[in-house]
């Protein structure tokens, strides 16, 4: 008997929206990592729901599957990345029109929602070495286009097989190089540059290392690229189970500029601060909690 209503009780806990074990995803690079974190130490503080991390998981498409799939409830993806990698849409420059269509699409196609955008764009950003950029003078891609048939690239494996990746981008400004572009993982390809291995590279516009290798972004002068707003993207099915889940979400809506998470990847990425340290001191400054 009092097994029975013991098994009772813990269906009606669940059953009304009651706390269980929430998973969190990220791509793997440092942004990512750290938007990861900050989505589990604000829901651990907001709703007392314990989260597991599965963070570093892979790409796009791994942490996409991973969320259809229910392996994991949410992930910070960028709507750029979703119009064109995941839906197959054509480049969208207006950025409200974009989140609209994503939410839209991925309501009606994966049953995911998308919440509140964070407050930052973090879009591809095309980039050469420092001493390049001042001695030739080269400030746009366009101006950089002059050069690059002398030049050697190098690219992370998804921006060569994305819609708003490097076919586009050879196509639009006319950009051809030395030798076929280099493919290496993304978080290689800085270095690569700095160390005069590729000449031109494609990464994020957040990243906090491109200053402190002096390296340069390029002005995407034709506006080729898609805005790429990023905000956390959940379950349904997630939001139904977990009431207090939704709310927790809104509060971090327009919570981080450019700035600071360029701020946040350079601690992690140039001073080699722990990131549950750099996203816990983060969170102390911006949010209020009880």
């Amino acid at each position: 008997m009092r097994i029975r209503c013991a098994l009772f009780l813990l269906l009606l806990f669940l059953s009304c929206g009651g706390r269980h074990q929430l998973v969190i995803g990220s791509k793997n690079f440092s942004e990512q990592i750290i938007l990861g974190e900050l989505l589990a130490q604000h829901i651990e503080k907001t709703t007392g729901v314990p989260v597991q991390r599965k963070l570093n998981l892979g790409g796009t498409f791994i942490c996409h599957k991973a969320l259809v799939a229910g392996e994991i409830d949410l992930y910070v993806e960028y709507t750029g990345t979703a119009l064109t990698a995941i839906l197959k849409h054509s480049p969208e420059n207006d950025p409200g029109v974009v989140y609209q269509e994503v939410k839209k699409a991925y309501h009606d196609q994966f049953q995911l929602e998308w919440t509140e955008p964070f407050g930052f764009n973090n879009t591809f950003a095309i980039i050469i070495r420092g001493e390049e950029a001042r001695r030739l003078g080269v400030r746009t891609i366009s101006q950089a286009a002059q050069y690059t048939p002398q030049w050697k690239a190098g690219f992370g494996y998804e921006f060569m097989e994305r819609k708003d990746g490097f076919p586009g981008l050879a196509q639009t400004y006319g950009l051809r190089f030395l030798d076929p572009p280099r493919v290496m993982d993304l978080t290689l390809t800085y270095r690569a540059a700095a160390e005069k291995q590729v000449d031109l590279i494609a990464g994020n516009s957040t990243d906090g290392i491109i200053s402190k290798l002096d390296l340069v972004v390029l002005d995407d002068d034709k506006h080729y690229f898609p805005p790429y707003e990023a905000a956390p993207v959940v379950r349904e099915e997630t939001l139904r189970q977990t009431p207090t889940l939704r709310d927790a979400l809104r509060k971090l809506g327009g919570s981080i500029s450019e700035d600071q998470m360029r701020t946040m990847n350079y601690l992690v990425d140039a001073e080699h601060k722990d990131v549950k340290v750099v996203v816990s001191d983060f969170l102390k400054s911006r949010i209020k909690y009880q």
